[in-house]
């Protein structure tokens, strides 16, 4: 199983997946545009995707669905509240297949990517986060940015994942300093806003276990954040508790490299396989 983040933040949210052959997009947050540039990058083509999951109806993760979708004849699994407030989106030409928490659902049949969503804290209209996983060999990748707050129903559905997208919004000191006005500190730092890096690494503290392969930061803030600081928090607990796999911390203006799960699993030897 392979992931890309073709980016993530503020300006725009969408991650790849790709397990034998098959391929899903979570999220469109980049114009249509955006989206294929970044796909070629990593030498994707947009027809050789099988669908784009919708996590939420805010703009950086949905800007460009209606029209990419339009374009390449994809369809979009997304829920009834999400489609209601995406309408400006939508022309109504597309294929749309609703989903709703807690029931998982197939992308391209049965042999194909298994996508289980769950409820987030978020100020959006009907917030997710998802598990995707490999129908024949059960690897998991979970997904989740855009949380106000760490609550068990998501600690539980994220438990057992072979890897990891994780938010790391934003520095409290900073997001304090910063020249927000104090009503967007406040919904930032809310239970319906965004995780601080403190809270993702509690967060992945509690995710740990002996196959998890590797864990990738992301939705950091431009004004309230930065890469080195989210990794040095995030990694310092985890090294405390003796985890040696991936770390890294997913750009906003780029994609990340093609992670091969299974590569990163082999790579981290028998010292991370006998963690905990």
């Amino acid at each position: 199983m392979k992931v890309c983040v073709l980016g993530s933040g503020s300006g725009g949210n969408a991650t790849l997946i790709e397990s034998r052959g098959v391929r899903v997009l979570v999220d469109a947050g980049f114009s249509g545009i955006e989206l294929e540039r970044r796909l070629a990058a990593i030498d994707v083509a947009p027809a050789s995707l099988s669908g784009i999951v919708l996590t939420h109806d805010h703009r950086d993760h949905s800007m460009g669905v209606g029209i990419f979708a339009r374009r390449h004849g994809l369809p979009i699994f997304v829920t009834e509240a999400t489609r209601v407030a995406c309408r400006a989106l939508l022309s109504g030409a597309e294929e749309l297949v609703r989903f709703e928490a807690g029931r998982p659902f197939q992308v391209a049949g049965r042999l194909g990517l298994r996508v289980d969503p769950f409820v987030t804290v978020h100020d959006a209209a009907d917030p997710m986060a998802v598990i995707v996983a490999c129908a024949t060999n059960g690897t998991r990748v979970g997904i989740a940015t855009d949380l106000g707050r760490s609550t068990a129903g998501i600690r539980h559905a994220l438990s057992g994942c072979d890897f990891l997208i994780l938010e790391a919004n934003h520095c409290k000191l900073m997001l304090g300093g910063s020249r927000y006005p104090a009503s967007v500190k406040q919904r930032i730092a809310s239970s319906h806003g965004h995780l601080s890096n403190e809270d993702a690494a509690q967060l992945a503290l509690e995710l740990l276990h002996p196959r998890l392969a590797g864990i990738l930061l992301a939705h950091l803030s431009r004004e309230c954040n930065r890469p080195e600081l989210a990794r040095t928090v995030v990694g310092a607990a985890l090294h405390r508790a003796g985890y040696r796999g991936f770390l890294d911390v997913a750009p906003q203006d780029r994609p990340t490299e093609i992670i091969d799960i299974e590569a990163l699993r082999l790579r981290a030897g028998p010292e991370q396989l006998t963690l905990l």
